[in-house]
């Protein structure tokens, strides 16, 4: 059976600014590997049973997607343009319409452009363990917790359906520290990654149950698009109609054709430089360092250098990150206030511009 990824290209993340930013965000770096994230994403889900890629972004990304993806030899067969964000469930909507279109007997395979797997041949397995079940349902894939992590939303399992596939209990929010802490001990609770694998029909139907605006307003925005070579633009008029509303809340936590399959396979949500710092080759003394960077008597400090050399003398646990577009100093523990700075950086940009 044959699997069309489709690469979901949004967001600007703001926590790892000012390496990423609206212009080019994070998943068009380099991070912790040798090719951006998206042609990471693109790399592990090639090769026998996938067709060609298909990229959902904003029009301000059209061309660093494709060119990113023209460099490794995968140009997708489809871009889709969406004119504004309207969260996951539209997107959802447009990865299932593109499929029916491109092979009506394929999987749709949507996944973020921005999550590292290091495991991608156990990611493969999971995918196969799951296609006979994603016929039916929509099969979500749950990343088996490695610590009691309270950033993610957690699903926990319900009854077998197949080796290595399970029904849904319920869906569950970002928990506190003790709670995370029951739901690692327990073993039937896995984080919520946003990886989805279904039949297009199966979407469609399940979005036409539970939020049939959103497909209303899609399937418009996708019939009336303009067409530019493989890339089509979604229809203002109609798509600004659309709820904004997640995949999660529109269908899976309401549906009785979810199902999760869990796996260990790396996989990492890159949302921050303490992430991007834990996940990085590190010198003896535990510095993460790139670009050209000069370190002193320094230790377990996260250096980025894309200009002129950074040097750091006596500094522990901190973080230094210097591009183009600005510089960030602080420790490595503050590193989600990040996006305070970036917020900040944007008001200065529109005082400036106006």
């Amino acid at each position: 059976m044959k699997i069309l990824p489709v690469i979901m290209s949004g967001g600007s993340g703001t926590r790892l600014w000012p390496l990423s930013t609206p212009e080019q965000p994070k998943q068009f770096h380099a991070l912790a590997t040798r090719h951006t994230m998206i042609q990471e994403t693109a790399l592990r889900l090639s090769g026998a049973g996938f067709l060609k890629p298909v990229v959902i972004c904003g029009k301000s990304h059209e061309a660093l997607a494709t060119a990113q993806l023209e460099a490794i030899d995968l140009t997708p067969q489809a871009v889709v343009l969406e004119p504004f964000a309207r969260n996951t469930a539209a997107v959802a909507a447009v990865a299932a319409l593109i499929g029916l279109e491109i092979d009506p007997e394929a999987l749709v395979l949507l996944v973020p452009a921005d999550h590292m797997i290091s495991k991608p041949e156990v990611f493969r397995d999971a995918l196969d363990r799951a296609a006979a079940t994603a016929t039916a349902r929509i099969v979500t894939f749950g990343i088996t917790p490695t610590a009691p992590e309270t950033g993610f939303g957690y699903i926990q399992r319900g009854e077998p359906l197949a080796e290595g596939v399970y029904g849904i209990r319920r869906f569950l929010e970002k928990p506190n520290f003790e709670t995370a802490q029951s739901y690692v001990a327990d073993g039937g609770y896995d984080w919520n990654a946003g990886i989805f694998l279904f039949s297009p029909q199966v979407m469609l139907e399940e979005l036409n149950r539970y939020e049939p605006d959103v497909l209303t307003a899609t399937q418009q925005a996708f019939d009336r698009a303009s067409l530019q070579g493989v890339t089509r633009t979604l229809d203002p008029e109609s798509f600004k109609l659309c709820p904004s509303i997640s995949i999660d809340y529109a269908v899976m936590e309401r549906t009785s054709r979810a199902a999760t399959a869990p796996c260990d396979i790396g996989w990492a949500d890159v949302g921050g430089f303490s992430e991007l710092w834990r996940l990085g080759a590190k010198d003896d003394v535990g510095n993460h360092a790139q670009g050209r960077t000069i370190l002193i008597d320094a230790h377990n400090c996260l250096i980025r250098a894309e200009g002129p050399p950074v040097a750091i003398i006596g500094l522990d646990d901190i973080m230094v990150v210097s591009t183009p577009s600005g510089i960030v100093v602080a420790p490595i523990s503050r590193a989600q206030d990040v996006k305070l700075a970036a917020e900040a950086a944007k008001r200065l940009s529109e005082v400036s511009d106006g």
